[in-house]
């Protein structure tokens, strides 16, 4: 009797019921549809501070999923230059680099066929040390002839949730992989084909450590194929760490299966929906932060006021926890707490900052925020707007 799905002759031949996945299928089609509708002719800078925003949350948590710990100014800083855009100039983990590099190779240029050689390109890039935290693993090669194993628990008492297929098998299940790629894009729903895609290729495991985010990877290429987008507006891996356990144990009871596949798209396209709700969010950040220098862009401020602002501007509404007081505004500003005092006044006369209520040594404040982002979204599009907010 067999106990994985990779055990029976032809396991890829995946199954699903229709009727099963329908609704949600047809709601992931309206969600992508008017998010992509929200985020036309954002113009150039607004595009670019939302690329930047999500890309670097989806590099944030696809090595979240993995219990790897970024941080989260190195991402911002990585991503900024790697498109072309001012950075903060800090040095950056070459590890972050690496996945940064993966992640946009994959949506950037989805349309460059995929091989092996490129695998093993995103392999090499995701540990450019050779090293897995403390331990050396093959790097841009298939993984060796030890079984592996999906385990949990204390050492000795180790639960084993899944053993991937054995390394003399590899090569030719990753050849049919590539394969069914090429075949499946013309042939096969673009948000199924993503799932299918993801599960099939964690269960080869293919590589020593890093298949969970060369799948996230390979996801995103994927759904960059089926919307023609090589700029993702959502992030999947945000959304899948958010539903970590769900997301493990599904895959898990799928590897287990006969080959009926339906409750992991089922749970695919849930997720799928939830990351572009979560986006909206995000997005909604962007405009309210362009709506805000629309209005303020031609008040005198000094660039420790900007930054100042900025800061706050991007934590988002309600987001700049506990206000803003002297003393934060010193610790981001980098100045005396006289000097923070009076800029923080100016801020206040110029109608940019409101007093939070409660006085004395809880006194705080808060920006003051446009009614509504409405205002900029008609007139986004104008030249003169954007050149405004060029200059933040």
């Amino acid at each position: 009797m067999t106990k994985y799905l990779w055990e029976r002759p032809d396991w890829a031949h995946f199954r699903w019921r229709d009727e099963s996945i329908i609704r949600a299928l047809g709601e992931c089609r309206l969600r992508q549809g008017k998010l992509l509708s929200e985020v036309t002719g954002l113009g150039l800078i607004l595009e670019n501070q939302a690329q930047v925003d999500i890309l670097a949350e989806e590099t944030l948590m696809t090595a979240a999923i993995e219990g790897e710990n970024l941080d989260i100014k190195e991402i911002r800083s990585s991503v900024a230059r790697k498109l072309g855009l001012p950075s903060a100039g800090l040095s950056v983990n070459r590890n972050i680099d690496g996945l940064v590099s993966v992640l946009l190779d994959a949506t950037r240029y989805h349309d460059v066929p995929l091989t092996e050689e490129r695998l093993f390109g995103w392999h090499a890039s995701l540990f450019p040390t050779g090293y897995s935290g403390m331990h050396r693993i093959r790097v841009g090669e298939w993984r060796g002839t030890e079984p592996m194993q999906v385990v949990s628990g204390p050492v000795g008492r180790e639960t084993i949730h899944f053993e991937a297929p054995p390394a003399d098998r590899l090569a030719a299940e990753i050849g049919h992989f590539i394969a069914w790629w090429n075949e499946s894009r013309s042939s096969m729903e673009g948000l199924i084909r993503a799932a299918i895609a993801h599960f099939r290729f964690v269960t080869i495991h293919p590589f020593e450590d890093g298949n969970g985010r060369i799948a996230r990877a390979l996801t995103d290429m994927a759904l960059s194929q089926d919307d023609r987008q090589s700029i993702r507006y959502y992030s999947l891996s945000s959304q899948i760490m958010a539903e970590r356990d769900a997301y493990y144990n599904m895959i898990e009871r799928c590897q287990k299966g006969d080959g009926d596949i339906t409750q992991w798209l089922d749970w695919f396209l849930g997720c799928f929906g939830r990351a572009i709700q979560r986006s909206e969010g995000l997005l909604k950040t962007v405009l309210d932060k362009a709506a805000f220098w629309k209005i303020h862009s031609q008040d005198p401020l000094s660039e420790r006021q900007r930054k100042v602002i900025n800061r706050m501007l991007d934590a988002g509404k309600g987001g700049f926890e506990g206000g803003l007081t002297t003393r934060k505004y010193v610790s981001i500003a980098d100045v005396s707490r006289a000097t923070a005092f009076r800029e923080m006044e100016h801020l206040v006369a110029l109608g940019i900052l409101g007093q939070n209520p409660g006085r004395g040594r809880s006194v705080s404040y808060d920006l003051d925020w446009p009614s509504s982002s409405i205002l900029i979204r008609s007139s986004m599009l104008q030249q003169d707007v954007i050149k405004r907010i060029a200059v933040v």
